[in-house]
């Protein structure tokens, strides 16, 4: 049997990537017939598909997020179990990223493509961790695909922010952490570093933490920041979206240090942009070494990059004798936005 070649099944639509012989697109852009869908950010899990196949992990953000839409049929795909929609075989792998979070596998006549979605290489206590799937493609994401991303270890970040605590107990410390997958990993981490004492949240993290739990996460007491008085937030930990952090909300703080987790924090200027006091290089995506190293591990001899700083990695794919391209897909976002 004469193995097809990649472009001539799975091809770049307006809506996204289209797989033509199963008739279903992946994290696709606008709503479709049929999506395959990586994981619960809103920039690849829209709502108003009729067909949805994800993790349980996925479809219950999903669920939370948009609520269940009439008429649209949902599919719970756990990590590994196969299934054949058309002439396809499709599986779903960890990536890593967040909760729920996976990697398509499409195998089609012989001819494998992986869709890592967005994923990251290092430990998460909240999701399982990334696992290296061989195939003849690889659609790679490329968001911090530049050498001067190089994430420190987390252990170091928490460290700082632990730190600054310490030595200023007078002062309330806000932590900008995007609302699925940032703010339950900065809580675990923090837990695992011995801090055990209840950290206030802001509401519109509430839902998902909740979320977490209810899927096996512990995250330790947490209490809303709402209604509070101001010298109840001394010497304490809040966590909200980095939005809330330049509004009127952080002003109830007293003499907050102001930080935000996110790998952009690498970068000088958008921290001094922002106004952020004590930035955490904490990302959820593979830093460029990652990046580089996953390529490695899959071994594909293609890859496809979707988004991100997509220039760079297809040169060095290239140099390392990889067929390498770049999608541009459009309609994703940059961490934390």
């Amino acid at each position: 049997m004469r193995i097809p070649k990649p472009e001539s099944w799975v091809e770049v639509r307006p809506e996204g990537l289209y797989v033509r012989p199963g008739r279903f697109h992946v994290d696709p852009t606008r709503p479709v017939p049929k999506a395959v869908i990586t994981h619960g950010h809103a920039d690849h899990a829209r709502a108003g598909h009729k067909a949805v196949l994800a993790t349980p992990g996925t479809l219950a953000i999903m669920a939370a997020r948009y609520g269940v839409e009439e008429g649209q049929a949902r599919q719970a795909l756990s990590y590994g179990e196969p299934v054949n929609i058309g002439e396809v075989e499709l599986r779903l792998h960890p990536a890593g990223h967040v909760l729920g979070s996976a990697q398509v596998s499409l195998t089609y006549r012989g001819s494998r493509i992986v869709v890592s979605g967005d994923y990251k290489r290092r430990r998460d206590p909240t999701c399982p961790p990334f696992e290296p799937v061989p195939c003849d493609v690889f659609v790679t994401e490329a968001t911090f695909a530049l050498p001067v991303f190089r994430h420190p270890p987390d252990s170091e970040e928490i460290g700082k922010l632990l730190h600054s605590l310490a030595l200023f107990p007078e002062r309330a410390h806000v932590v900008g952490v995007y609302a699925l997958g940032k703010a339950q990993r900065v809580i675990r981490l923090l837990r695992e570093a011995g801090y055990d004492a209840p950290i206030f949240i802001h509401g519109a993290l509430q839902g998902l933490c909740a979320l977490y739990e209810a899927q096996g996460v512990a995250l330790g007491p947490l209490l809303p920041a709402l209604a509070r008085e101001k010298e109840e937030f001394r010497g304490r930990l809040v966590l909200a979206p980095p939005s809330a952090i330049a509004d009127r909300w952080s002003r109830r703080l007293p003499e907050p240090v102001t930080a935000v987790a996110s790998g952009w924090m690498r970068v000088r200027q958008r921290a001094k942009q922002r106004g952020v006091e004590l930035p955490l290089v904490i990302s959820d995506h593979a830093d460029w070494d990652e990046l580089c190293q996953t390529l490695a591990d899959v071994g594909a001899p293609e890859i496809w990059v979707t988004h991100g700083r997509e220039e760079a990695l297809v040169h060095h794919a290239r140099a390392q004798g990889i067929r390498a391209r770049a999608l541009a897909l459009v309609g994703f976002e940059e961490e934390g936005q």
